[in-house]
């Protein structure tokens, strides 16, 4: 293979059409404070050839007047953006970065160490495929280290590699890179679905490069692959359910004769002539046409004009769909095959991580957001809560920031029961309090906890009062009178 400088130099279209195909690996960092991640992240950057000239001589500046690493470039400054992480020496918020190898493009998603921030961490799991978890080799495993796995392996995410980080301190000890693996591979059976990870163990020394892209003779006992070759070369988990899920976002309706019904396709495929089943209503019908999204204009469809059509969309394509009855669909429905329904319930099992200091209580109504649905709901009860040192499961009454735990919701209407391990975009969502509008918790579908044949709840006057106000303050969410 040519060399990238050289390909660029030579044949540019050449070399974009080889990125464009490669394949992307999303990872975060994490751990507990100053393990290193985004030391790590700027070693990687800078040992790929992804700093410019003058980013480098900017951080050269600045790693003089506010670097943590003596006479040594401050690699972290490539990451720690804002003014405050800077001057405390911490990661605050999550900061992306991008870099490419021969193999693979990378999206990298450093989060903050503190507890304070552990909603941030959450937020950057949510979306990756890999998760480099940082050990000070001084420190060994800590609280956050234990918090931090755990929320990862709650989110689905199958590969870790637990990078044993500033050797350099420790003279490369081999003892103790041994027992802090050792530590580790105990709270492994505690982690969530813990029998399903593929975890590898690396000493690495990120600010000198050890073992990062070439394996360092300071630890010859060390005999695995460097970092990025692990990196290169490691299967991506990306399990995606083949069923047919398209949570409606909008319903268009430019003119008498059309009326279709737009969203992303979550999971699946879906062709013209397929049967299908909105829920909750159950109603069916047939596709008639798929709009293709390659739209070569804003202007409205008019009476008279064709639109674009396609035979067959898939994910995570954004389409609009026409159906062969007319059939009452609004947002917030989703889109089934009909030979492929999920069950439906307005009563739910889930783990959540809380976010707010503000504590949940079990007596208070709250809006959750799943997909495109917004729905008044409130937490019957909390089955356990983690402890995360020793990995009990408590009893709670309510829980306080940063507690996982697992609980019941109940729903003021029906929606699909989509379990977070099938398919993590319809099985998550998010809750949101109801006065001040902030995002007090996340959520991952376990399993439909109401008899089918149950009869429906009675809501409370507090339920329908906020079902009135969402539905008269935010029309566009659509929310069904209760």
């Amino acid at each position: 293979m040519a060399h990238k400088s050289d390909l660029i130099a030579s044949n540019i279209e050449e070399y974009l059409k080889e990125h464009e195909n490669k394949e992307i690996l999303r990872f975060i960092t994490c751990g507990s404070v100053d393990d290193g991640k985004s030391t790590l992240i700027g070693r990687l950057l800078y040992d790929s050839k992804m700093i410019f000239e003058d980013q480098l001589a900017s951080i050269e500046k600045d790693s003089k007047k506010v670097g943590t690493t003596g006479d040594k470039l401050d690699l972290a400054l490539l990451v720690d953006g804002l003014a405050s992480e800077r001057e405390q020496g911490i990661t605050i918020d999550v900061a992306y970065r991008f870099f490419s190898t021969d193999k693979r493009k990378y999206i990298i998603a450093d989060t903050p160490g503190h507890e304070q921030y552990t909603r941030n961490m959450a937020t950057g799991a949510s979306t990756a495929d890999l998760a480099i978890i940082l050990i000070d080799a001084r420190q060994g495993v800590l609280t956050q280290t234990k918090r931090h796995s755990y929320i990862v392996s709650l989110l689905g995410i199958k590969n870790i590699i637990v990078a044993i980080n500033k050797m350099d301190l420790i003279d490369f000890s081999q003892e103790i890179f041994e027992k802090i693996k050792k530590e580790y591979k105990k709270i492994i059976p505690n982690l969530y679905k813990g029998d399903n990870l593929n975890v590898k163990y690396i000493p690495i020394s990120a600010l000198d490069g050890d073992n990062i892209v070439n394996n360092s003779k300071k630890s010859s006992w060390y005999k695995g692959k460097p970092l990025m070759a692990i990196l290169d070369n490691i299967e991506i988990n990306k399990k995606v359910s083949n069923s047919f899920r398209m949570p409606i976002q909008y319903v268009i309706r430019p003119h008498l004769n059309f009326r279709g019904f737009s969203g992303t396709i979550t999971s699946g495929e879906i062709e013209v002539g397929d049967s299908i089943t909105v829920l909750p209503s159950r109603k069916t019908s047939k596709i008639k046409s798929i709009v293709s999204n390659e739209i070569k204009d804003l202007r409205p469809i008019g009476k008279d004009e064709k639109v674009e059509t396609i035979k067959r969309a898939f994910a995570p394509m954004a389409t609009t769909i026409t159906l062969e009855n007319e059939i009452d669909i609004s947002r917030g429905d989703m889109l089934v095959k009909s030979d492929d329904i999920p069950e439906v319930s307005d009563c739910f099992s889930a783990m959540i991580v809380w976010m707010d200091e503000m504590p949940m209580k079990l007596s208070q109504n709250y809006i959750i957001k799943r997909a495109t649905s917004v729905l008044n709901g409130n937490f019957e009860s909390i089955e356990y809560k983690k402890n995360i040192n020793s990995f009990e499961e408590l009893e709670a009454s309510e829980l306080f920031l940063n507690d996982i735990a697992k609980c019941t919701l109940s729903v003021d209407r029906d929606i699909a029961i989509d379990p977070y391990h099938i398919n993590r975009y319809t099985g998550s969502f998010i809750i949101i309090d109801k006065y001040s509008n902030s995002t007090v918790g996340a959520g991952m579908i376990i399993s439909s906890k109401r008899d089918k044949k149950s009869k429906k709840r009675e809501y409370t006057k507090e339920e329908i009062a906020l079902n009135e106000y969402i539905r008269k303050n935010y029309p566009e969410w659509q929310c069904k009178k209760i």
